[in-house]
């Protein structure tokens, strides 16, 4: 029995008592895992194994991060994938800090108008829904530039546990079991869908079941055998492009062959003496991230109290602000040179906005400004950190859960639905939630503005702790809120991860609050400022690792919202 397999050994075992027990070395909300050598927590537990795994064969951070994202294509089918695309942030023990950008482009044939009718509305919410919603994927490009780079380990030994994990099965979590039987009407869609999930019979796979994805393994070897290539050429590129052919779609093989990842330096920010290094635009993540920490850092968050209505309202407002900023200024770095980067992220314009806040009253979200594009809340992230403190954030997406549902005929993997995440209506915002400002708008090999935030916060330029999250535009206030949790209230990673959040985005004008844990009192002292609650049961999915630079101990933690996740260490 090999590795691999030893790992899908126990995790069935485990598989009916995952929900109700702590197992090996998983955490709990409160209390992290730690070790010397390295951990991985992620939305799936049996790819946070296989990242330990090559961990202990001696990979770094970037080879089990490489290994851990091809494993949860094949664990974690609602956001983890090859069909979709996503940011990687690097930070090195020896201060090197890098990312890389493999998100979705749109195809050479689309246009800015492509999803509108004679009237200018969205015809039949086709930019979410359907083939010509589906952007050229990114991430078997990022994990090959991140590994050409960065990795230490041969690429075919990272492809292998993936290869192994869907040739010979994974076993059915009630999570998967709840989301294919939801998702039925999908499947029905598509034969290549329905027969991924579901049995040969037709009939629903039950939780326990073991499940093999021998399309996806082929896919899967193709890739580790020819590496970027293996993708977007050869036989995988053909059955993508004869797919799209036979079904109106308009990706073709010249846009698989032209696709490129880019290595991007980060954006960089300071927040009380810790350097925050994040993702830049396509992803709007890093900007707005460090915008709200710079106007929050004029306010002595420790000394007004975790989630009181005075910092909830600071909050916000610091949300309110940045989040307008984002929606006015942000896009593809390589179609919006003139992004004013710098201005945004500045110590002098948060001051500015600073003082625009009244402690006592909420501010009003102008709905002649900016509203805010409607952006999934599947997606999925982990982190990385190896015996060296060499640490690595890494957020994919498919964008909806299971992306566009579907799959492609042949090669076993499920498409995005990324071009959702432009501005379908160019010139049209109003108070519904649409917007048409001209830096997210449609235009071939165009990368979709993105609110990913994979981050990673160090102290005299080495890295300290790595975190990120799920949850569309919630992602960034959740990466905020966690970052405030360890630096201003002195949280371990796992109650940082775990701690009820809020989110506010300027429009519209209403604040998600996971409301059943914070206090009636408080709720009511908040709102008496102006704000309206809409309650929430769950915001983002956290993922964190942590090292302490005095003992070098390592801790992580998996968010308990992620019903599947785990955080492994050795």
């Amino acid at each position: 029995m090999n590795r691999t397999q030893l790992k899908l050994f126990f995790a069935t075992a485990i598989t009916t008592l995952f929900l109700f027990v702590t197992v090996g070395s998983q955490a709990t909300s409160l209390h992290p895992v730690r070790g010397n050598n390295g951990i991985v927590a992620s939305s799936s537990r049996i790819a946070s194994e296989v990242g330990i795994d090559i961990l202990r064969q001696g990979g770094n951070a970037v080879d089990a991060a490489i290994a851990t994202a091809f494993a949860m294509a094949v664990t974690w089918p609602t956001a983890g994938n090859i069909g979709g695309g996503g940011f990687l942030v690097y930070h090195g023990a020896d201060g090197e800090a890098t990312t890389f950008d493999f998100r979705e482009k749109a195809p050479l044939a689309s246009t800015k108008t492509m999803y509108l009718d004679d009237e200018g509305n969205v015809r039949n919410n086709s930019n979410h829904d359907g083939i010509l919603a589906v952007g050229v994927p990114g991430t078997v490009a990022g994990m090959a530039l991140a590994h050409q780079r960065l990795g230490s380990m041969a690429w075919a030994d990272l492809l292998q546990p993936a290869i192994e994990l869907a040739r010979d099965g994974i076993p059915i979590s009630w999570h998967l079991h709840d989301a294919f039987k939801r998702l039925t009407s999908h499947w029905d869609l598509y034969p290549s869908s329905a027969k991924v999930f579901r049995k040969a019979d037709g009939s629903f796979y039950q939780p326990g079941d073991t499940w093999q994805q021998p399309d996806l393994a082929r896919t899967l070897e193709r890739i580790q055998a020819d590496g970027k290539d293996g993708f977007y050429q050869g036989e995988t590129a053909r059955l993508i492009a004869d797919f799209m052919a036979a079904n109106e779609g308009i990706i073709t093989l010249e846009d698989l062959d032209r696709y490129e990842a880019r290595e991007r330096e980060p954006i960089r920010g300071t927040y009380r003496g810790y350097d925050i290094v994040s993702m830049p635009p396509p992803s709007s993540g890093g900007v707005v991230l460090v915008q709200m920490l710079n106007i929050l850092e004029g306010f002595d968050l420790g000394e007004i109290g975790h989630n009181s209505a005075l910092y909830l309202h600071l909050l916000t407002e610091s949300m309110r602000r940045a989040y307008a900023d984002r929606a006015n200024y942000l896009g593809d770095p390589d179609f919006n040179e003139d992004m004013p980067l710098d201005k945004l992220t500045s110590k002098d314009h948060a001051a500015r906005q600073r003082e625009s806040i009244v402690f006592h009253s909420a501010s009003e979200s102008d709905p002649a400004r900016f509203a805010q594009i409607y952006e999934s809340e599947e997606t999925t992230h982990f982190s990385v950190v190896d015996k060296d403190g060499n640490m690595v954030s890494l957020t994919y997406t498919l964008e909806n859960g299971y992306g566009s549902k579907i799959v492609v005929e042949g090669a076993g993997f499920l498409l995005n639905n990324e071009m959702g995440d432009f501005n379908a209506r160019p010139g049209v915002t109003n108070e519904r939630g649409a917007i048409g400002t001209e830096p997210n708008q449609i235009r071939p090999e165009q990368r979709m503005l993105s609110s990913m935030t994979p981050t990673i916060v160090a102290k005299d330029g080495v890295p300290v702790f790595a975190t990120g999250t799920p949850g569309g535009k919630t992602i960034i206030n959740t990466t905020m809120q966690t970052i405030l949790n360890v630096i201003d209230h002195d949280m371990n990673i796992a109650r940082a991860i775990s701690a009820p959040r809020i989110h506010h985005q300027w429009l519209p004008d209403s604040t998600r609050m996971e409301a059943a844990r914070i206090s009636a009192d408080t709720i009511r002292l908040y709102e008496q400022r102006g704000h309206t609650v809409r309650p929430s049961g769950q915001i983002g999915a956290a993922m964190g690792v942590y090292r302490d630079l005095e003992t070098g101990i390592l801790s992580g933690a998996a968010d308990p919202r992620a019903e599947d996740g785990g955080a492994v260490a050795y």
